[in-house]
């Protein structure tokens, strides 16, 4: 694989943002064989090292094969050999029961009510700005305190493929920390080391809402969670813990 530009993040200008490599391993999980009535229930990935652009070594496999609960693993490497993120991911046999998405009332306004995004790209192709269309309906990126906002990938993760639900969902919870930010990005770093997905059916539909919210708590550490939308209602649940840090004068 060859990540171009587009997967730059907000961090580091030879890194990639995480929704790009959370995209990417979900694809790989997605392509695995296995039981056809598995569904994925959760995603965790740790993002071990910042991922660069360029060339990268992707791989999956089942690591407990079952009928009922399947456990996937895999991981990303540079093009040195170093391993950068490694996920895991529950797959779980479909239920005769379930629950009806929240009526479309119940949703946060639609991507056609929000305002663009503000977010600053200093002249270098980001993801957040180039990769991504992003739409406010609460708070914005420089704006401190809760955010809800509409994501919709504008290229494909694989050049020349639609990408899935499941795909278009990876990249979107891999956000909150960048929208919903509770601290001066001036003044401060908040990079998430792991990225979290609770699962409840794979989306539709190009755009996702976030429901986002920070906290920092008294020791220096922060985490971040999101509810997830589509347009028929509530698909995920996204967890993001954060190392805090002040800039670099």
């Amino acid at each position: 694989m060859l990540a171009s530009e587009l997967t730059r993040g907000p961090w580091d200008p030879e890194a990639q943002h995480g929704g790009a490599p959370a995209a990417l391993l979900m694809r790989e999980f997605e392509r695995l064989d296995g039981p056809p009535d598995l569904v994925l229930g959760r995603v965790t990935y740790e993002l071990l090292r910042p991922v660069p652009l360029g060339e990268l070594r992707v791989s999956a496999s089942v690591a407990r094969p079952g009928r009922r609960v399947q456990l996937v693993e895999g991981s990303i490497w540079s093009a040195d050999g170093t391993e950068v993120v490694r996920a895991r991911a529950l797959k779980l046999a479909r239920a005769g029961v379930g629950t009806q998405p929240a009526a479309t009332a119940d949703l946060p306004p639609g991507p056609e009510q929000g305002r663009p995004s503000d977010f600053k790209s200093a002249g270098l192709p980001l993801f957040p700005v180039d990769g991504v269309e992003i739409r406010f309906t609460q708070g914005a990126f420089y704006t401190p305190g809760p955010a809800t906002a509409w994501f919709r990938l504008t290229v494909p993760v694989v050049a020349g493929e639609e990408p899935s639900g499941y795909q278009r969902l990876a990249a979107t919870a891999d956000f909150p920390n960048g929208i919903a930010t509770e601290l001066d990005w001036n003044r401060w770093l908040f990079i998430n080391p792991d990225l979290t997905i609770h699962i409840e059916r794979e989306p539709q539909g190009e755009w996702l809402c976030l429901d986002a919210t920070m906290r920092v708590s008294a020791r220096g550490c922060g985490q971040t969670e999101a509810v997830v939308y589509d347009a028929a209602g509530r698909v995920a649940r996204s967890l993001q813990t954060l190392y805090v840090a002040p800039r670099s004068v």
